[in-house]
């Protein structure tokens, strides 16, 4: 963030005094999304979704709502450990919905700068992460790290524009429930790390003050923030 030269120029306030319901993404839980997905699954299944889910692991096909699932819990997991930082002065967002219909798992302002996490769940998998994409076990290759950045680029125009001044976030890939986490030098800016490591972000930094870190929160939890990128 750019240094403003008076106490005058910024924070402009605490953002907006009422923000509607539908607008507000503060209530979100950790995998909202993932929720809602698992809803509809369940609504069109009707009694039918478990024997079909069984017949699919039976006949090697994937079971999108345990893959759906098993992604819910990463993301209830990360979010946990970042609720546990909101004791000393950060402040925490999940599933912020952006217009290209992706997802920033988890929003993370603070007095150590604003994080981006994209949680990815792969349980007891060899993950090797390169410098766009990871491989998770032999064959599987997946864009994590430049989704990561993508979000990280995102998040930084959304809140700078919101801001009126430059809000730099950092990427971090979350890789939940890995047997194994292998990371290459070429994954540069983006951070990665298991769940519970999450709680070390940004510590021992000082960037900001409290009235900037809400402000930026304000800012954040407008839904409106993140439309139109």
């Amino acid at each position: 963030m750019d240094k403003y030269d008076s106490a005058h120029e910024w924070p402009h306030g605490e953002g907006p005094l009422w923000l509607h319901p539908d607008d507000d993404l503060a209530p979100n839980r950790p995998g909202e999304h993932l929720h809602a997905r698992l809803a509809s699954h369940e609504a069109h299944g009707g009694p039918l979704a478990a024997p079909r889910a069984l017949a699919a692991r039976l006949a090697g096909r994937t079971d999108q709502a345990a893959v759906w699932r098993g992604q819910l819990a990463g993301h209830q997991e990360v979010g946990d450990a970042l609720e546990s930082k909101t004791a000393g002065g950060w402040r925490v967002l999940h599933a912020i919905p952006l217009p290209s219909h992706t997802v920033i798992s988890h929003l993370l302002i603070g007095p150590g700068g604003v994080f981006t996490l994209r949680t990815e769940h792969h349980r007891r998998a060899h993950v090797r992460v390169g410098h766009d994409s990871v491989r998770v076990g032999r064959r599987r290759y997946e864009p994590y790290v430049r989704l990561a950045r993508r979000e990280a680029r995102a998040a930084s125009l959304a809140l700078s524009r919101g801001c009126d001044v430059v809000v730099e976030a950092q990427p971090v890939l979350v890789l939940a429930a890995a047997s194994r986490i292998t990371v290459g030098p070429e994954a540069g800016s983006v951070q990665v790390m298991r769940e519970r490591e999450v709680t070390r972000l940004g510590e021992g930094m000082a960037v900001w003050k409290p009235p900037e870190i809400e402000a930026v929160y304000a800012v954040a939890r407008d839904r409106r923030t993140w439309t139109g990128l």
